[in-house]
């Protein structure tokens, strides 16, 4: 027996059984009910997954008691069947949500076929909120690993970016923070969960094609535009457009970008007329925009524009305590994946992971937690699982430099404070010099110098 039921409502009994005949006969269960009332009383108590639903009824038309399943349940399908058919009367039905309409006398194939079709778009429904769920799970905020103040402080931001009307949103922190996690978490937790989440990497096309993608083409645009393609962000309508390494934008490409952040409008490559979407716009950099402005490679007006909700993803290792719960995490993770039963870090390797200055942030964890997951022969995980952090880092001083950690704890901000200001001061203000002190980029530098207010 199919799991699909059935519910005939119909005031004619010889119509309630031959219909039922037929549908049992397809392996539906059915069940029936002689006027309005019983039939939501039905409903009520049994539910179903389609209603036939005559139009005429002894206590109340068909139209009534379609407004009234739609006030309960927004997606069982409702076919409504009836004699006194009118274009009028279907055109009403159709709009209070019917999925279709059959006359009687009924043709019990094109009944038959009416009823598979509805179903099939039931199953369609029950299969995308299923799909909707699983991802409104798959990022939830409890789905981010993370205990330290400064994790706490990045969900308090996110939770109410997420629970706010559209506004553009920065993401800026060092590559492998978590920017993409981040974006779709606001997302998948936002108003617009049930819409697109659109995601392109500004670096990953040619500038043509990159423009092509956000935008759309028209037939004929170009040689090879043989026909008109949405672009990314009308796919998005109604949802979020993650706009990822947007410093790296083509400086023609931003112009346009601009004009639709101010105006919710743009135009297809090739098109002519102007296409309105609502979209959200969240863009992620880990490049310093303010250097980029000065050098003339990125619009300050474009900036101000999307810096509207900035937020500040931090490296981790400025979140302290959070690297166990990460390893922890990666490695019990991993165990699913490769059907293992590592039991953790030994003493040496809790040293080495708790020591090492990530600068692929929690990315390069994961990559380095499933190395060694994978390969190890071990119980516990080992320093010798770790070849790539063992030894100075490639173009690290092996001066022997050794901080002394006092028995009272230090604050590690003020530390990372004094060790910029330090290497400022040593390389005389040249932030090329202080950078290499550091063994950062001048990126990083700076990144840190702004967030300590030294720009």
């Amino acid at each position: 027996m199919a799991d699909e039921r059935i519910l005939i409502v119909e005031d004619e009994r010889l119509i309630r059984w031959s219909i039922r005949q037929r549908l049992e006969r397809e392996g539906y269960q059915v069940a029936e009910a002689e006027n309005g009332k019983s039939g939501l009383k039905h409903l009520q108590d049994s539910g179903a997954d389609l209603v036939l639903l005559d139009y005429k009824l002894p206590d109340m038309t068909g139209l009534d008691i379609l407004r009234q399943i739609r006030q309960t349940d927004e997606d069982i399908v409702v076919i409504m069947v009836t004699a006194y058919g009118t274009v009028e009367t279907a055109v009403e039905a159709m709009k209070h949500g019917a999925f279709d309409y059959i006359g009687k006398p009924c043709n019990m194939d094109e009944l038959a076929l009416l009823v598979q079709k509805g179903l099939e778009q039931t199953a369609l429904k029950r299969q995308v909120a299923r799909l909707r769920a699983a991802l409104a799970e798959q990022y939830g905020f409890d789905r981010i690993i993370g205990q330290s103040p400064a994790m706490q402080d990045l969900f308090k931001v996110m939770k109410d970016v997420a629970g706010s009307p559209s506004s553009t949103v920065f993401l800026r922190g060092e590559s492998g923070t978590g920017k993409d996690l981040v974006a779709r978490t606001i997302h998948y937790n936002s108003a617009r969960a049930a819409r697109p989440f659109v995601n392109i990497t500004c670096t990953a096309l040619a500038e043509t094609l990159l423009e092509s993608e956000l935008f759309g083409h028209e037939k004929g645009a170009f040689t090879d535009a043989k026909m008109t393609k949405k672009g990314l962000l009308e796919l998005a309508d109604g949802g979020t457009a993650f706009l990822d390494e947007v410093g790296d934008m083509p400086a023609a490409l931003q112009a346009k970008l601009l004009r639709f952040l101010e105006e919710k409008t743009f135009r297809r490559v090739g098109g002519t007329a102007d296409i309105h979407v609502d979209v959200r716009v969240i863009a992620a950099t880990n490049r310093d925009i303010e250097q980029a402005i000065r050098d003339k490679q990125f619009r300050e007006d474009l900036f101000y524009r999307l810096n509207i909700i900035p937020i500040y993803l931090p490296a981790l290792r400025q979140r302290a305590g959070d690297i166990a719960l990460l390893t922890n995490y990666f490695i019990a993770s991993f165990n699913r994946e490769f059907k293992k039963n590592i039991k953790g870090l030994d003493k040496d390797a809790e040293l080495l992971v708790e020591s090492h200055p990530w600068p692929g942030n929690v990315r390069e964890l994961r990559n380095a937690i499933e190395r060694a997951v994978l390969l190890t022969r071990n119980e516990y995980l080992t320093a010798d699982d770790f070849p790539l952090l063992k030894g100075p880092r490639p173009g690290a001083a092996s001066s022997g430099f050794e901080i002394r950690l006092p028995a009272t704890g230090v604050d590690m901000e003020e530390v990372e404070r004094a060790l910029v200001t330090q290497s400022l001061e040593l390389a005389r203000g040249n932030q090329t010099k202080a950078a290499k002190l550091l063994n950062l980029s001048r990126d990083q530098l700076r990144y840190r110098m702004e967030k300590f207010g030294m720009l």
